[in-house]
């Protein structure tokens, strides 16, 4: 009565079938079917900069809209279960694309040490981690580490973006990525800098190839 459950999108309560999200709210959001078709908006971002296997994002992102608000649970509030149920709804779409099949290892884009001591987790490990249990593969999510604070990318453009995270991050020493197929899984996915920098360190490694799925895609034009 006091704490009523609320929808991590539309901040409406929750009734007693419903967890998370409304019904409402979970097939409604804007999703964008990109992983079903090659050469969607996302992979297009990384033509000529990173080889990959596929990219997709769940939905798309749209300023003050409900995806907004609920990244904004997922990263300031706390909402980790809200997290991990978005990447097990998402990883249950994956199965039905084939470029997505086969990926032996989940991989989140890491926080600094510093951001990840004050929030207490990295919401696209917590997104990875519903990911990994729908796609049978296991989670990684310390196989990379950023190596040195950068600065907020929310305002620059994307050429700043890039070398804002230009050998920035690295396969954290120990860890044998050598011929595995990885998911390299992020919160938003906007110009592709951070991801382009974190592809890279995973094939110099070793990986066989990488993939990328985001929660969500903040595109020009949609």
């Amino acid at each position: 009565m006091f704490f009523p459950r609320l929808c991590g999108a539309c901040q409406q309560p929750l009734n007693a079938a419903e967890q998370y999200l409304c019904f409402h709210c979970k097939y409604r959001l804007p999703r964008t079917n990109f992983h079903l078709y090659r050469d969607n908006p996302v992979e297009q971002l990384f033509w000529g900069r990173v080889p990959l296997r596929a990219a997709s994002a769940f939905y798309y992102f749209r300023r003050e809209g409900k995806v907004q608000h609920l990244l904004h649970q997922l990263k300031y509030k706390g909402a980790k279960d809200m997290g991990r149920e978005i990447g097990r709804l998402y990883g249950r779409e994956l199965l039905r694309a084939d470029a997505f099949a086969g990926s032996s290892c989940v991989i989140p884009v890491p926080l600094s040490p510093e951001k990840q001591r004050v929030r207490g987790y990295n919401q696209s490990a917590v997104f990875g981690e519903g990911l990994a249990d729908s796609l049978g593969s296991c989670l990684m999510a310390d196989a990379l580490e950023k190596v040195r604070v950068t600065e907020t990318q929310t305002k620059k453009a994307r050429y700043a973006r890039w070398e804002n995270v230009a050998e920035v991050y690295r396969v954290a020493s120990g860890t044998d990525i050598s011929d595995r197929s990885v998911l390299l899984v992020d919160d938003v996915v906007t110009t592709g800098a951070t991801l382009e920098a974190c592809a890279g360190a995973l094939l110099a490694a070793g990986a066989a190839q990488v993939s990328i799925a985001c929660i969500a895609a903040a595109l020009r034009n949609h």
